[in-house]
């Protein structure tokens, strides 16, 4: 801290509605902190003004087995910050004309399978590709992230598996790692080097990031390396990603560093000419919405300010790199641990929050009175509905004369079979379905489906069977007893699937809904995740 005192005393000044010291400033931080004890992991935090490195401090143990402190030069990993370096490379690429950002993906990946539409580089990059995330389907698999050393090779044999896509490119945003493996792979047969080897001559050491590396194997000695942690009640468990899959995340690295990258490519450093303008480009989606991701950077507003920023979450290492160009202030935040994820403020932005307060929030406009809807006209929207892009089951009910969808989202009346919620949705009914226009501009599609009867006895039997995926290349069964219903991936892993409409389940991934042949028998069903939907299982028992 000794280089750092008293550095720029002004830096705080100004982002503060009162005067305040330095000395008060690095109080708060430190009380923001507070909570990574010194027999615990820990964190890093790097703050910089115009390039300037202003604070910088590390809180708590590297390694808990050990008793080795956290240090500011100790390297965590960084998740999905590590995005904006793949989109780097690419960038750099397609710069020295090895490739296009518009360039159709199968032209680097033939055995991607044909989608009967175009994928380009640039719908990888920002993730709208369609292009399921190969850890989700993993995940339905029985075999999340962490249970298996899955590498870049791994992952692609996944995503060629997929059958579908999420959604047409374009015309979605669906954050997906399978986009930044392809990348990475790219990146590999076009340069004639793996990532890890690009990086270090073209991003690395130009940035000044010495000590960065990728975790291209989980087997790599890293000197320095904290370990990662999660809890389990009061107690620290390791919870390290054990894969070698890297490129999407897999950034070993120091806040420090990342403040050097940050201020590197933002002054336009990175390429020649400069690429930063390349690096904040974003692009409408189909139908013209706005779109914010841009090469591995998200471009937005936070605090009432113009930010490009980026956070991470890889096993419990956790990350965040935020610049505010307006204000030349870049924060940088790497942790060992995931233990504070549920706190209801995160360190980090109590910290930023000192130097960018939160606008105070605007006072309500007056209600405007709702139309009068007589209870009987309601009830001819209530009931279960159907969403057309993952078979979401949604309940629509009344409650004290008012119509909600699910369980808290009241619908207010604008007209007859016109409602709106208070995002500003609005809700357009028609015979047996309706459409929801998000503020967004997005229109979501319903349509009316039957209730789950199941209550019978025996009725549950319908749905059991052994189920086999190719896509996913895994084999399920489906059990019951009385009217309850379990997904059986292994022995030791027995999921409920709670009924929401006929054949239609909630399982602790997503909606799944069972599928019937021509004959009216279950012949399959399919299931979805955050980030892949319509995972198919064909029944074969």
């Amino acid at each position: 801290m000794k280089k750092l005192s008293l550095l720029l005393f002004s830096a705080c000044l100004y982002t503060s509605a009162q005067a305040q010291t330095w000395q008060d400033t690095v109080a708060r931080i430190e009380a923001a902190f507070s909570r990574y004890k010194p027999d615990g992991p820990g964190a890093q935090m790097a703050i910089s003004r115009n390039g300037q490195v202003i604070f910088s401090k590390a809180w708590g143990l590297a390694d808990l087995e050990h008793n080795v402190k956290l240090s500011t030069a100790s390297l965590i990993e960084a998740g999905s910050v590590s995005k904006q370096f793949t989109a780097a490379a690419i960038l750099l690429l397609e710069q020295e004309g090895k490739l296009s950002l518009d360039d159709e993906v199968h032209k680097y990946i033939p055995e991607l399978p044909d989608y009967g539409t175009l994928i380009t580089i640039r719908h990888l990059m920002q993730h709208t590709s369609g292009l399921k995330d190969w850890g989700s389907i993993a995940a339905i698999a029985g075999w999340p992230r962490g249970t298996k050393a899955y590498d870049n090779l791994d992952a692609l044999a996944i995503i060629c598996r997929q059958k579908t896509l999420n959604n047409v490119p374009g015309a979605e945003y669906i954050y997906s790692n399978t986009g930044y493996t392809l990348m990475t792979i790219i990146v590999q047969r076009v340069s004639g080097k793996e990532m890890k080897d690009f990086s270090r001559p073209a991003i690395f050491d130009p940035a000044g990031m010495q000590q960065s590396i990728w975790r291209s194997s989980y087997k790599l000695m890293v000197p320095g390396r904290a370990m990662a942690y999660s809890t389990i009640g009061p107690k620290y468990l390791n919870d390290m990603p054990n894969e070698s899959v890297y490129g999407h995340g897999g950034l070993l690295t120091t806040a420090e560093e990342l403040l050097r990258w940050t201020q590197f490519y933002t002054t336009g450093k990175l390429g020649n000419p400069s690429l930063f303008p390349k690096q904040v480009t974003t692009r409408p989606l189909n139908n013209g919405n706005p779109h914010n991701y841009a090469a591995g950077l998200v471009v937005t507003k936070l605090n009432g300010k113009e930010v490009i920023m980026h956070s991470g979450a890889t096993a419990s290492y956790r990350a965040n790199l935020e610049y505010f160009p307006e204000l030349g202030l870049t924060f940088a935040f790497l942790s060992n641990t995931s233990a504070f994820d549920r706190d209801s403020t995160v360190p980090f932005i109590l910290a930023r929050n000192i130097f960018i307060p939160e606008p105070k929030p605007k006072k309500p406009q007056t209600a405007v009175p709702p139309l009068a809807v007589p209870e009987e006209t309601l009830r001819n929207y209530t009931g279960w509905y159907q969403f057309s892009r993952d078979g979401r089951g949604l309940k629509l009910s009344i409650k004290n004369g008012q119509l909600y969808a699910g369980n808290n989202t009241a619908l207010y009346p604008l007209g007859k079979n016109r409602f709106k919620n208070e995002r500003g949705g609005v809700y357009e009914f028609a015979e047996g379905s309706f459409s929801e226009i998000t503020p967004e501009k997005d229109t979501l599609q319903y349509k009316a489906v039957d209730f789950a009867n199941i209550n019978n006895d025996g009725a549950a039997a319908r749905y059991t069977g052994e189920y086999y995926s190719e896509e996913a290349d895994a084999r399920v069964t489906i059990e019951a007893e009385g009217t309850t219903v379990w997904l059986v991936q292994k022995a030791n892993s027995k999921l409920t699937l709670n009924p929401q409409y006929k054949d239609g389940f909630e399982t602790p991934y997503g909606p799944l809904y069972f599928e019937r042949n021509e004959q009216n028998k279950i012949s399959g069903f399919k299931i979805s995740i955050s980030r892949a939907r319509n995972v198919s299982f064909t029944k074969v028992k």
